[in-house]
């Protein structure tokens, strides 16, 4: 008997130890102290496209218009009455010009790149984002991700204008009202001679 009650006894002692260990563990998991934190996700970037009076553009050979979402590695492309801008979310936005073609490129962790084939663009890049515009010669700028910035470029490496979306066609989409006083200087370069001439000496009548 004292064999048996040896035996049931050391049963009972090792369940209770299995027991309070199983216990501290389940407690110990619990503990604030023990949890791992998990690592903070970067921002994911969505790009959406507006475009001028909703008029639709070209992206990636199709059509789309304001509220497509824009992917990266896009080929986004305007016609000589079409204009658009794609707001980058917490990297910026891209204005683009009339008669513009580019391909898009960006990601979570704070790149944007316009890469221009013909055209012109206005990228604008927030703080803690790398702003590229470069043509197929090379990167024409790049912002400070210290402090954003502005790049106003064109293929020909030109700078554009400060607005593009804003352009209302005209010669060479310089807009009308430049494209009226051209007309109208080319006018008066046209009339002078003839005022010269109608009193090539100029005696009096």
């Amino acid at each position: 008997m004292s064999q048996k009650r040896r035996n049931r006894s050391r049963a009972v002692a090792a369940l209770l130890l299995f027991s309070i260990m199983q216990i501290s563990l389940q407690v110990g998991l619990a503990e604030p102290g023990n949890t791992t934190k998990a690592a903070p996700v970067p921002q994911q970037v969505v790009a959406r496209l507006t475009t001028r009076n909703n008029q639709p553009i070209t992206v990636n050979g199709l059509s789309a218009s304001t509220g497509a979402t824009i992917l990266t590695g896009a080929t986004i492309e305007t016609g000589a009455d079409q204009s658009a801008t794609v707001n980058l979310g917490p990297l910026g936005s891209l204005d683009i010009a009339p008669n513009t073609k580019l391909v898009l490129t960006y990601d979570d962790q704070g790149n944007v790149k316009a890469l221009l084939i013909y055209g012109c663009v206005v990228l604008t890049a927030k703080k803690k984002t790398n702003g590229e515009v470069a043509t197929e010669q090379g990167t024409k700028g790049k912002t400070d991700p210290a402090a954003g910035g502005v790049l106003r470029q064109c293929a020909g490496g030109a700078t554009f204008g400060s607005n593009p979306t804003h352009t209302p066609g005209g010669l060479f989409g310089l807009g009308k009202a430049a494209t009226i006083a051209i007309f109208a200087g080319i006018g008066a370069a046209a009339l002078t001679p003839l005022a010269f001439q109608s009193n090539p000496s100029g005696s009096n009548p």
